[in-house]
């Protein structure tokens, strides 16, 4: 019995070699080949054909574009350099809303009329909220108020380049009392102006 079981002791060693030979990792072999030169532009070239020979006319390629250089505005004052103008008047929002409503439209134009007249004023408009709501909410809100008052003056003629905006949200109350009242007077937009 001994005998038949040494070949096939035999035949599982070479199985079992053979099995691990096989499922060894191999190693990975990266071959890196050299990058293709990369050919010069080819020049423009055009044929003419007439009857009795060709001309190859050969034309050179366009100069690369100059960089283009774009003008900027000088940058407006700080805030604190803006001060109150009593000739222009500032107007007033509904509860979450930064469109302008139709009776402060006409103070608008009359603060853009001014502003015509005063081409050597720059302006500051001011956004501002009343106390309800996150304070970064009333800070987004109050930016939109600015940009639709800054927006319809430009629509009347004032320039842009002279107007600024910034957004108090709830931080500058004019009124503090707890009442649709007095939150309707916070929820404005004000006008400071400065000499260029």
């Amino acid at each position: 019995m001994r005998a038949w079981l040494r070949p096939s002791a035999v035949l599982v060693t070479l199985f079992a070699f053979a099995l691990v030979g096989a499922c060894a990792k191999r190693p990975n072999l990266t071959v890196a080949s050299a990058p293709a030169p990369v050919p010069p532009p080819a020049p423009n070239v055009a044929a003419v054909v007439t009857e009795t020979q060709t001309t190859v006319i050969e034309t050179p390629a366009p100069p690369p574009a100059a960089p283009v250089q774009v003008a900027t505005a000088a940058p407006l004052p700080p805030p604190k350099d803006f001060a109150p103008n009593p000739a222009l008047t500032r107007i007033h929002f509904d509860f979450d809303k930064a469109e302008i409503r139709p009776g402060d439209a006409q103070t608008l134009d009359t603060n853009a009329s001014w502003l015509r007249e005063h081409p050597e004023q720059l302006v500051l408009i001011e956004g501002h909220c009343d106390e309800r709501g996150t304070a970064e909410y009333n800070l987004a809100l109050g930016d939109r108020r600015a940009k639709s008052t800054m927006n319809y003056l430009a629509s009347r003629g004032v320039s842009t380049s002279r107007m600024s905006i910034i957004s108090y949200g709830e931080e500058r109350p004019v009124c503090t009392e707890k009442n649709e009242a007095c939150w309707s007077k916070n929820r404005r937009a004000m006008f400071l102006s400065k000499e260029r």
